[in-house]
């Protein structure tokens, strides 16, 4: 009985802390000049546009816990495919500033920022099985 607690306790923890990061993600996003961010890493407006909308309101359901399994399920996709571009954009050599934070996000990528999401990653498989 004690396992299943400190399982649930850690799953919405993980929930609670990758809800936190996508709201900042989001709303530093549409803070700043999230066009221009776009445009400097070479991502088509059409499918970046949706994104700190998208950040937010996966953010927003983790931290009501509403649906914590298929939302936390979500935020993992939606961080494999920002780890899917980093990496591409590595392994093409190209070292363009994140704009992972919209404008409070000045550094150019690289491996650190494809650790950090595996541990975003992580959070969300923890917050999934829990």
């Amino acid at each position: 009985m004690v396992a299943i607690d400190v399982v649930h306790v850690s799953a919405v923890s993980a929930s609670l802390v990758l809800a936190g990061v996508l709201l900042f993600a989001g709303v530093s996003k549409l803070a700043g000049d999230w066009r221009a961010d776009v445009r400097a890493i070479g991502v088509p407006w059409v499918l970046a546009a949706p994104v700190p909308f998208v950040e937010i309101a996966v953010g927003a359901l983790l931290v009501v816990q509403w649906q914590r399994r298929p939302v936390a399920l979500a935020a993992i996709a939606l961080l494999v495919v920002f780890t899917g571009f980093i990496a591409l954009e590595l392994s093409h050599g190209r070292r363009p500033t994140c704009a992972c934070f919209g404008s409070r996000s000045s550094a150019r990528l690289g491996p650190g920022h494809l650790a950090r999401n595996a541990i975003f990653i992580a959070l969300g498989v923890l917050a999934a099985i829990g």
